[in-house]
């Protein structure tokens, strides 16, 4: 098995913590990391015993969920709220932050942000980031690392392509769901 860095590792987390969210258009994560120990997590999700968007449905106002507080936003004030100081500490998220999360960001005193997917990277945030100094680092994520099925997903799949090779499944179709199979779940043998 192969052993991930440091930055997959948390960027896991926030892909974990992205599995709690409770907006229905987005599912966010951000982790805070400072001297490779996490102070501090938030999802995108709504107030504290408020109506959920999975429960009730968005409340879009031009083109925004306004129900909702972002991932990042939740991070920085869960360190707030613990009185644990996010300077000079790195931010590990799910998805390029909006331009309201870049610029609490920069005020939180994050200095490294680290992202998995674009997602409506704003010019203008990108520009205040490099403006104040914030290290920007893409750094892709496999979302299957975390797939806590993917053994039994993979099995259940090989298991219908021997039945379909049974069956008499065509060569050209048994190639076909197997490339899928392999690249969805890696490597395995069909």
């Amino acid at each position: 098995m192969e052993r991930i860095t440091w930055d997959q590792f948390f960027m896991a987390q926030s892909h974990l913590l992205a599995l709690r969210s409770t907006c229905t258009r987005l599912a966010v994560g951000a982790t805070i990391v400072r001297d490779r120990r996490i102070i501090a997590g938030g999802y995108n999700g709504s107030i504290s015993g408020g109506d959920h968007c999975i429960d009730k449905g968005c409340y879009v106002v031009d083109g925004h969920c306004v129900r909702t507080v972002h991932a990042e936003m939740n991070a920085l004030l869960q360190c707030a709220k613990y009185g644990t100081q996010a300077g000079d500490a790195d931010l590990y998220v799910t998805h390029f932050p909006c331009l309201q999360c870049t610029k609490s960001i920069i005020q939180g005193g994050i200095t490294r942000l680290y992202y998995a997917a674009d997602y409506r990277n704003h010019p203008y945030a990108i520009e205040l980031l490099e403006q104040a100094g914030v290290e920007v680092v893409h750094v892709p994520f496999d979302e299957r690392k975390i797939d806590f099925l993917s053994d039994e997903k993979t099995a259940l799949y090989l298991e219908m392509l021997e039945k379909l090779r049974e069956k008499g499944g065509s060569e050209e179709e048994l190639a076909y769901f197997s490339g899928r199979v392999e690249e969805l779940y890696g490597n395995h043998s069909t």
